[in-house]
């Protein structure tokens, strides 16, 4: 076909897929925590939505990378550059459990329980891969009743979203993403902004509802 006769697709902005208060909830909740593969899948989950960590780092992590008395982990992320994340309460709790209940010396912090015993004395063919959690996260948005078919990145971006709602800077997003431009980050406010409409639309003297008008 002469190159005349292709008409180009205009792409729009990123799309950002973000889970709701109640989705998020019903997701998080939804692995059994009666079994051990319950824990460990609740903890990536909790984890993943805590800290915003891209799944390829999460699957990376071994048990010495978790500090659960700074609630603080050191990861290494793209461009072997090194930030700190930070783990919630309800991430450190269920990170708790789960390597509680392990029974192993292994030294990958999500190890599989499927697929034969590992052959390396420390585990480190025992670790779960980024296929495994693409498909762990599909299991529990079915389990959930999530029609959106979320990622692993939905929960990064989930947590961008939460932290930017609740008034932090983008500039703080920025680092515990780990994002080299700030214009990345920025993706995120193409959702914020119905929120800051409301705002300008609430406070703003020159609308008829605004606090100063009553």
């Amino acid at each position: 076909m002469p190159p005349d006769r292709i008409e180009l697709i205009e792409e729009g902005d990123r799309k950002v897929k973000v889970l709701d208060a109640s989705a998020l909830e019903r997701f998080l909740a939804a692995p059994d925590p009666k079994s051990q593969q319950g824990l460990r899948d609740k903890a990536i989950l909790e984890l993943l939505f805590s800290t915003g960590l891209r799944v390829s780092e999460l699957v990376g992590l071994d048990v010495k990378d978790i500090n659960l008395k700074t609630r603080e982990i050191s990861v290494m992320g793209k461009g072997r550059k090194i930030r700190v994340v930070f783990v919630s309460d309800e991430a450190a709790e269920a990170l708790d459990k789960y390597l509680g209940a392990r029974q192993d010396e292994y030294k990958p912090l999500f190890i599989r329980y499927k697929g034969g015993h590992p052959i390396d004395p420390e585990g480190w063919d025992a670790r779960l891969t980024v296929r495994s959690l693409d498909r762990l996260v599909k299991k529990y948005a079915l389990i959930a009743g999530i029609a959106m078919d979320p990622t692993p990145h939905t929960l990064r971006h989930t947590f961008a979203t939460e932290l930017l709602r609740a008034g932090a800077d983008i500039r703080s997003v920025q680092e515990m993403l780990g994002h080299k431009d700030i214009s990345t980050t920025q993706i995120y406010t193409h959702i914020t902004n119905p929120q800051l409409k409301e705002v300008h639309r609430k406070f703003h003297r020159g609308n008829k509802d605004a606090i100063g008008d009553r």
